[in-house]
């Protein structure tokens, strides 16, 4: 893991400029799917890859490399390019007319070995790498706004730093990674993108008239209780501690798994952990509801006809819900059962009837009592973006989860620990006095018998 002691640092930022597309592009308004425009999806998530000097990119300025590279992947995905606009029922499209997308330059007095071995997120330090837009009453509004905002910071050892903040209304994970991916392929001289992107967001579309054919508990607040400390514990008594998951620990659930369920996923088997072990930390009411929610995306099924090059939302938010009761006193297998059985809801069927959802109540924001709200990026390939300095030192999420309150939503990323042992790393943040009695069921579910 890294150190959060760096030296003293300033990042030092030119004045951040507009970048539009390279070449001419169509002139037009462009309209969101139904999946989206939601309440959850007006945010902008942060990336940062972490590059160590190339001898053979000496007196190569990683800056004007990027930003002539990025001027050219806008031609194709021009819809990048826009702004968002607010229609009727809270409808959002993208009005493209090139205005451009933010871009600045920066420079710091540090090294990538100043980092250490930064394996999972938070990157040290991420806010002076990262370039954000200005708040209205301490939200960040994503109208009339750049879809998207880069830094990138020259390190004095020649390497750089490549900060990147997407609007999520008009891409997720790997729509994201499609772009960065196809300005690094022009950044390494190729003539075109190997992907030809793809709008299709007409099959995210709510159908007429709109039917919710699920419960979509995601969207409605869980019964029973009273207000859950997660929401209210003051940030400055949250403790945060990064949990590694590797052989040993995984084996440990395999063994405390039912037989029918040994074969589970790594993601399985560390949502239902850590689902089990935060319910029982926090001391919910037993006749409390709890929830584990998490994305499952949709790319690759054989029953949502995704047209290749998509690069919008193609995921939604699954919930296993039950007791704080029913869970803690089931155990591990009891936990497994629920989130397999949620992951196998989200089909083409389901993601129809979030879109119809949506419309019908405004597009409301996912439910955050007594939920979990877990990403896993573990596959989305951050390391491989290469502009042509070779693979990143560090790739992934800027943060250890997005939103204002700490410890609600956590990513779920690959690391290596001291032994070079290759695991899921969770960054996970509670109030003190819970996190001690979290670490010891964590153990007791992870220790092999």
């Amino acid at each position: 893991m890294a150190s959060s002691l760096l030296p003293a640092f300033t990042v030092r930022r030119g004045e951040p400029v507009l970048v539009a597309p390279a070449e001419q592009t169509p002139r037009e308004t462009k309209t969101l799917s139904d999946i989206d425009d939601g309440e959850g999806m007006r945010f902008y998530s942060s990336g940062i890859h972490l590059y160590r000097a190339n001898p053979d990119k000496q007196g190569v300025d990683p800056a004007a490399v990027i930003r002539e590279a990025l001027a050219r992947a806008l031609v194709p995905y021009y819809p990048l390019a826009g702004r968002l606009r607010e229609e009727a029922g809270r409808k959002l499209v993208v009005d493209c007319e090139a205005q451009g997308v933010m871009f600045v330059e920066a420079d710091v007095d540090l090294t990538a070995a100043d980092f250490g071995d930064v394996q999972s997120p938070p990157f040290p330090c991420f806010e002076q790498f990262i370039l954000e837009s200005t708040t209205v009453a301490g939200v960040e509004p994503v109208i009339d706004r750049p879809l998207l905002y880069i830094q990138v910071t020259r390190l004095k050892c020649g390497g750089f730093i490549f900060g990147q903040r997407f609007c999520h209304c008009v891409v997720d994970a790997p729509a994201g990674m499609q772009f960065e991916k196809a300005v690094c392929e022009l950044a390494c001289g190729a003539a075109a993108p190997s992907i030809t992107p793809s709008w299709g967001r007409e099959m995210f579309m709510a159908r007429q008239p709109p039917q919710p054919s699920y419960p979509h508990l995601e969207y409605s607040e869980p019964a029973g209780g009273a207000v859950d400390r997660m929401l209210t514990t003051p940030p400055g008594d949250v403790a945060r501690v990064p949990f590694f998951f590797g052989p040993r620990e995984i084996a440990g659930l395999r063994q405390r798994a039912p037989p029918h369920m040994s074969r589970s996923s790594r993601f399985e088997l560390v949502a239902a952990c850590i689902w089990l072990g935060r319910t029982a930390a926090l001391g919910y009411g037993a006749d409390e509801e709890v929830r584990l929610s998490f994305i499952v995306n949709a790319r690759g099924r054989r029953d949502v006809p995704l047209p290749e090059g998509f690069y919008g939302n193609a995921f939604a938010y699954s919930v296993a819900a039950t007791t704080a009761g029913e869970l803690c006193t089931g155990g591990l297998g009891y936990a497994l059962e629920l989130v397999k059985k949620a992951k196998s809801a989200v089909t083409y069927d389901y993601l129809l009837s979030v879109a119809d959802l949506m419309v019908l109540r405004g597009r409301p924001l996912f439910a955050l009592s007594r939920t979990y709200i877990v990403s896993d990026v573990s596959h989305a390939g951050f390391k491989s973006v290469d502009f042509g300095w070779g693979e990143a030192v560090y790739g992934g999420p800027a943060k250890g989860g997005e939103g204002p309150i700490p410890g609600v939503t956590n990513y779920f990323s690959r690391s290596k620990n001291g032994k070079g042992e290759e695991g899921t790393v969770v960054p996970i943040s509670l109030p003190k006095d819970a996190m001690e009695k979290f670490q010891l069921e964590v153990e007791c579910l992870t220790a092999e018998i």
